[in-house]
């Protein structure tokens, strides 16, 4: 098979780094298929033709969503006509549902295969969407074997895959040998900071997190604080939060993304609800989580909101294992006190990690290649009517 065009749209960077793993396994099939799309850095070095930034879809929350529709609007209609004059082999969407259900809607119409990969949380909430996603897609690629099974319940074409994730994070995961990696003294005691990938969510999280921290630092004044910045653009904003001057006394290291190498060489984590908390889970670390979003989004999400957790350890694990806290509980009491528990009472810290191992296990199965074996045999299929 050879002159294949790919098209592949990306939101924010957990869908940056999942594009970079899908291109690097069709290439190793396909040497000089062609790639192109929307896509960050990594999709980039990989040899993605990016025709915008995916930090362009890193837009959360109902209502601020608001002030970027035209703009979003205004990209997707390029990516219509682009794909539309460009037709590729076949379109795959990374995520970012609410942008990229609809321009594969658009797409799908013109007869270009479709595939999603990540579904959106829609056995979650916003169960109205499925109808959306029944006209948008040829087949929805799900990270978790219940979301295959609710889709396929609902008539919506679907394979499981496996978590990319499960599949990355192998070998040693010690805290030594994270700490080596960072260049982080060894001997000390560290706390991982997790704001989330979003400016929205930095300015909202990390002045909390950093509250939070004050207060453990009363208790635990040798802890020291790394908050791995998510991209480049949100550096600033990081640095503008960290050098007030209520912060100073903290021993805080900003580290340039390896949010992963962060994680793995603290002994408690603290981080947004999303894809970090499985990440999280997937290096074996103790976490508490916590969220805050604009209050009228809030409130929709609760009664649209269809299962008892927000964070994804405990729905996988069908359990409260993990803590997590939401707007006005999401405060530094609260949450430093999680942490002091975690970090003062190693048996806690080992009681929550214990299930994790199983979860890890169930979610790895080479997702990356067999995304690529999906997007050729759709390829194949179409080519073969």
């Amino acid at each position: 098979m050879t002159g294949l065009r790919i098209g592949l749209v990306a939101g924010e960077s957990s869908g940056d780094l999942l594009g970079a793993a899908l291109i690097a396994r069709l290439r190793e099939r396909v040497p000089d298929a062609e790639f192109v799309g929307v896509g960050g850095p990594r999709m980039r070095a990989a040899g993605c033709d990016s025709l915008a930034d995916a930090e362009q879809l890193a837009v959360m929350g109902l209502f601020e969503v608001l002030v970027h529709l035209p703009r979003l609007w205004r990209l997707r209609r390029r990516l219509v006509r682009y794909f539309t004059d460009h037709p590729p082999d076949v379109f795959i969407g990374i995520d970012a549902p609410d942008f990229n259900l609809g321009l594969e809607q658009q797409l799908k119409r013109i007869g270009i295969a479709t595939l999603h990969w990540v579904s959106p949380s829609v056995w979650a909430w916003r169960r109205y969407r499925l109808r959306h996603i029944q006209r948008s897609v040829d087949k929805m690629l799900t990270l978790f074997p219940f979301e295959t099974e609710f889709y396929r319940e609902q008539g919506v074409p679907a394979e499981y895959v496996g978590h990319p994730l499960a599949d990355d994070i192998a070998g040693d995961q010690s805290a030594p040998a994270a700490r080596s990696r960072l260049g982080l003294d060894t001997d000390c005691r560290y706390v991982a900071l997790l704001p989330g990938s979003r400016r929205s969510e930095v300015e909202r999280l990390l002045p909390v997190f950093l509250h939070s921290a004050l207060r453990c630092a009363e208790v635990l004044p040798e802890v020291r604080w790394l908050v791995p910045v998510a991209m480049p653009s949100l550096r600033p904003v990081c640095e503008t939060i960290v050098q007030q001057a209520i912060f100073s006394g903290l021993r805080i290291d900003l580290v340039e993304d390896q949010s992963r190498s962060v994680m793995a060489a603290a002994e408690a984590v603290l981080l947004a609800s999303g894809t970090a908390t499985l990440e999280c889970l997937l290096v074996g670390r103790p976490m508490v989580v916590a969220y805050r979003m604009n209050p009228l989004s809030y409130a929709l999400v609760r009664r649209m909101l269809k299962v008892p957790y927000v964070s994804l350890p405990n729905n996988l694990l069908g359990r409260y294992q993990v803590p997590e806290y939401l707007q006005r509980e999401a405060n530094p009491e609260t949450l430093s006190g999680e942490l002091l528990t975690l970090l003062q009472q190693p048996e806690r810290a080992a009681q929550q990690v214990q299930p994790f191992a199983a979860v890890q296990r169930d979610l790895r199965r080479n997702a990356a290649a067999r995304v690529a074996d999906i997007v050729l045999e759709t390829i194949n299929a179409r080519h073969a009517n």
